[in-house]
């Protein structure tokens, strides 16, 4: 709570000054009457749905290509999915919240400043359709509130409006929020503006068009059928809001020259880079205001880990697959990490890394200890001597929006549709490819050889067909390299792409490829022994590796040879997916108990019959 607190304590002050924020007594010493008079009431008041609705934390949200020790109950799946009423996320983007907005909306005309009842309104339709966002991806069909419920309200008993009714009100707010939100580029990009909102409307447009175009012939179906747009209307206003944004000039994809660097100095930085960040979540090491993400790669907490199947997609250096050599299966670790895709090893340890500050400049691989997979994150993780390796030191921005992301969805969404050019992916997906020295992404040639990793079942996305087929897999393959990590954008892809199955796949680390020493971290010394059998007398660190129905395994390894396999640490969790049920978020039963006109989810049973 402390911390929450002092988030929401430095947004004030990046607007205000500290002595008018720290006078101002609270609202319940005034009466809503008495409140919302002025632009630093409006601002004050909706300085809290920063707090609460944007992701403040990296490393949390796991997917097929990143797992903790803690496999997430989402891909666990079966009964695991149900958890607890909480975990459900119903109450994410909390209704409480929606309320908040609901009176800010209803209070604007106490306000006698025109211009900020335009954009403190715009503001709150802004985060009303966050709100809505973040509830139709979780549960499909939800109520709509656009006023303040008392608890004797006949609306808190409504039942659940369609998809269709909630995306045409979340077009409304958006559309009032690029409208009237300003343009103006705030400080660490710590405020929604005009840009934004086009970000965001990108954002939910390609969501709801590829949901319905995957899910066409689903139990998903059912919830659209008979709706007025279907899914290339929303993939059109998906590009049309991304090109605004892209015409506009206002964000660039930043680099500094650097290659081998600039990707994970973007991630790094202190403060947002807000050529690149179009709205981010503000740290503030003076205020105490930081989070955890630099412990979490570097201490054996949570032992986050890049997945094989995810290392196996970069592409190798001069563009072409990695899959594509012979024996890329089982090639070791620095065999397999060599001329990649320069943002590989900016996002794990590779050999040769070097914590950046650390003035030893000692080499370091990655740390079993810290990582179930053996690829070791460092995405996110600040340089050294900052202090920011202990619990919630870390202090760098979080994006929440970035430009990126923009370009992606303008690609992804006229490739959809059927209407990509050479210049389209000129002034999108090649924008990233040139900030680490990538060769550009050609239309014609993805289209004539798609890539049979990534189509295939037991790798990669097998809905995909038609003539677009290549260049859409090798945009996907562009979105979970560049977007790796960041909120849970990834688990939400594979929702609207209808790759549930992705979740049934294989949940693999590295490759090893038998008893011995190796050098994981590039500095000519070996600083592991993998053994079988007894342990050697060794001043390595030492592991005894082994099948899964062994004992005494330290590293569990699939295959039945001794000692060769990849890493299988989750071995003991099951994991799988459910085609016709899990897309969606069961309704909790609490709520439905409450509430008897909220239907339930397709395929899940919560014991209700009414």
């Amino acid at each position: 709570m402390k911390k929450y607190l002092m988030i929401l304590l430095a947004a004030s002050l990046a607007l205000v000054s500290c002595e008018k924020a720290l006078d101002k007594k609270p609202l319940s010493e005034f009466g809503q009457d008495a409140y919302f008079r002025t632009a630093e009431d409006l601002q004050l008041f909706s300085n809290t749905f920063y707090n609460n609705l944007l992701d403040k934390t990296p490393y949390t949200s796991q997917s097929d290509v990143y797992i903790t020790g803690n496999l997430d109950n989402r891909i666990r799946g079966g009964n695991n999915r149900l958890g607890p009423e909480s975990g459900t996320n119903w109450t994410r983007s909390s209704w409480s919240d929606l309320r908040k907005l609901n009176t800010l909306l209803a209070s604007l005309n106490q306000c006698e400043d025109e211009t900020a009842r335009r954009q403190y309104g715009a503001l709150a339709h802004f985060f009303r359709a966050l709100i809505y966002y973040d509830k139709v991806r979780r549960f499909g069909d939800v109520p709509w509130v656009d006023k303040e419920l008392g608890s004797a309200d006949d609306q808190l008993y409504a039942p659940r409006d369609s998809r269709e009714f909630i995306l045409g009100k979340m077009i409304e707010d958006i559309d009032d929020a690029i409208e009237n939100l300003p343009e103006t580029k705030y400080a660490y990009s710590a405020r929604a503006n005009k840009y934004a909102a086009l970000a965001l409307k990108a954002q939910f447009c390609l969501f709801e068009g590829t949901f319905r175009k995957y899910h066409a012939s689903d139990v998903y179906a059912e919830s659209f059928k008979d709706a007025e747009h279907d899914y290339t209307y929303y993939l059109d206003l998906a590009a049309e809001a991304a090109d605004e944004l892209i015409k506009s000039g206002k964000y660039r994809i930043w680099n500094n020259g650097k290659p081998n660097e600039d990707y994970w100095n973007l991630f790094a930085s202190s403060d947002a880079i807000t050529d690149e960040y179009i709205l981010s979540i503000h740290m503030d090491a003076a205020l105490g205001v930081k989070h955890d993400g630099t412990r979490t790669v570097m201490s054996n907490t949570a032992r986050p880990g890049m997945t094989k199947k995810m290392v196996d997609s970069y592409l190798m250096a001069d563009g072409t697959r990695f899959t594509d050599r012979p024996g890329w299966e089982e090639l070791g670790f620095a065999d397999e990490v060599a001329g990649r895709d320069p943002r590989l090893s900016q996002t794990i340890r590779t050999p040769g890394y070097v914590w950046q500050g650390d003035k030893t400049g000692k080499k370091r691989g990655p740390e079993f200890g810290n990582t179930i997979t053996g690829y070791h994150p460092i995405k996110f993780a600040q340089p050294a001597g900052l202090n920011a390796e202990f619990a919630d030191g870390s202090y760098n921005d979080i994006p929440v929006i970035r430009y990126a992301q923009v370009l992606l969805d303008f690609a992804e969404a006229k490739a959809e549709l059927g209407t990509l050019t050479q210049q389209d992916l000129d002034k999108s997906v090649n924008l990233l490819r040139d900030r680490v020295g990538m060769p550009h992404l050609m239309l014609d040639a993805a289209n004539a050889n798609p890539d049979p990793y990534l189509g295939s079942a037991e790798y990669g996305y097998s809905n995909v067909t038609g003539s677009n087929k290549g260049v859409i897999l090798e945009i996907r393959r562009e979105r979970a390299v560049e977007l790796f990590m960041e909120g849970e954008g990834r688990y939400f892809d594979l929702m609207r792409w209808k790759e549930g199955n992705c979740f049934n796949q294989n949940l693999l680390g590295m490759y090893i490829p038998g008893p011995g020493e190796y050098d994981f971290d590039g500095d000519g010394t070996n600083d592991y022994y993998f053994y079988v059998g007894t342990k050697p007398s060794t001043s390595l660190k030492a592991y005894k590796v082994g099948p899964a129905d062994a004992s005494d395994i330290e590293i569990y390894l699939t295959g039945t040879e001794e000692g060769k396999g990849c890493i299988d640490a989750l071995h003991t969790i099951p994991h799988s997916f459910d085609e016709g049920r899990d897309y969606l978020y069961p309704i909790p039963a609490k709520e439905r108990s409450l509430n008897h006109n909220l239907t339930q989810n397709p395929g899940w049973d919560d014991g209700l019959d009414f």
